[in-house]
């Protein structure tokens, strides 16, 4: 089975072309939405997470997520120590789903894609000035806040670099016809 991964940074526009290829009928995992829903459903996720990170990020099963921030903040060892337990299932969850699309924001810089063997990757991408303004306008927050969490990402031009195709979502440039070449680059492999 061919599997293949759309990233991008923050702001570049990922979700809207998986609406687009979505429209095409292809299914796409949203790595974000599975985490979400594995963290309130999956038991034995739930008691490693608390094995790591204390009792208190779960209150009667619901994920408590200011104790999980506080701890991802505290230090790159504990961002990396709630990784390798989240990434994990969610890879697995993913490689069950029979989906080939997988959508993930941080595909390299989590080693996503060093747990699934992906045939093809695909990076959106956007003018920093444009991620900045989707980011301010969809979290309402600010300018240096947006460029702190575009700044916590791989750079854009590494991302691109690692992947084989590249969309231009800056407004400008026709995402339809993109897409298109993408699905028909997808074929040949």
């Amino acid at each position: 089975m061919k599997y293949i991964a759309i990233t991008g940074g923050i702001g570049s526009g990922k979700s809207y072309v998986c609406g687009l290829l979505e429209r095409q009928g292809i299914s796409v995992y949203d790595c974000d939405a599975h985490a979400k829903r594995l963290m309130a459903s999956d038991y034995t996720l739930q008691a490693q997470l608390q094995r790591l990170v204390g009792d208190a990020v779960f209150s009667n099963h619901v994920l408590q997520k200011r104790v999980l921030a506080e701890y991802l903040l505290a230090s790159e060892a504990n961002k990396q120590a709630v990784d390798d337990v989240i990434h994990p299932a969610v890879a697995a969850d993913f490689m069950r789903s029979g989906s080939q699309w997988l959508e993930s924001a941080i595909l390299f810089d989590s080693g996503f894609n060093r747990r699934v063997p992906f045939s093809f990757i695909v990076c959106v991408s956007a003018p920093e000035e444009v991620r900045v303004s989707r980011v301010m306008a969809r979290d309402h927050i600010s300018r240096e806040k947006a460029l702190e969490w575009i700044g916590r990402q791989w750079p854009q031009e590494k991302v691109e670099q690692q992947s084989d195709f590249v969309i231009v979502n800056d407004g400008n440039e026709d995402l339809d016809r993109q897409v298109a070449l993408l699905l028909n680059k997808v074929k040949q492999i």
